[in-house]
């Protein structure tokens, strides 16, 4: 058997399905668009096969449904689910683990900005009521009519 992905999605849908050939389950496409812009930067065609598009959407799900029940299974332990469950499923997996790590500490920044952002207007209301709401009105006028 050979190690290509189309080779991998089908062996997997057949191990689920205990062998035997049955129609697979037809649901929304979920990450169409996207997936053909990803394809498109790693140098497919601009615009795929919807067949591939569909397979390549199939082996996404898939593995993201694995990764989360496995998840879910070291959680469960615990009685909730945590990031860190699926860091701990990542770590051998070197290259996704640092991504997985770079995103987090994107995230955490982000939070932090909005939080420090929020803190400023929360400031620039309150002392917007302590200034009379003329008071800019008449500086601007004062300054465009007597110079």
């Amino acid at each position: 058997m050979s190690n290509t992905p189309a080779a991998a999605a089908s062996s997997s849908s057949k191990s689920k399905a205990g062998g035997t050939s049955q129609a697979p389950e037809k649901r929304k496409p979920l990450f169409q668009k996207e997936l053909q812009h990803m394809m498109y930067g790693f140098g497919d065609e601009q615009n795929p096969l919807p067949e591939i598009v569909a397979l390549v959407e199939d082996i996404v799900v898939e593995y993201v449904t694995d990764l989360t029940h496995k998840a879910q299974e070291i959680g469960s332990k615990r009685g909730r689910l945590l990031v860190d469950d699926f860091l701990y499923l990542i770590r051998k997996d070197l290259p996704k683990l640092n991504r997985c790590r770079e995103l987090l500490a994107m995230q955490e920044e982000l939070k932090q900005a909005r939080k420090a952002f929020d803190v400023d207007e929360e400031k620039i209301t309150s002392l917007d009521c302590l200034i009379h709401p003329f008071f800019f009105y008449e500086q601007a006028s004062s300054f465009l009519f007597f110079g």
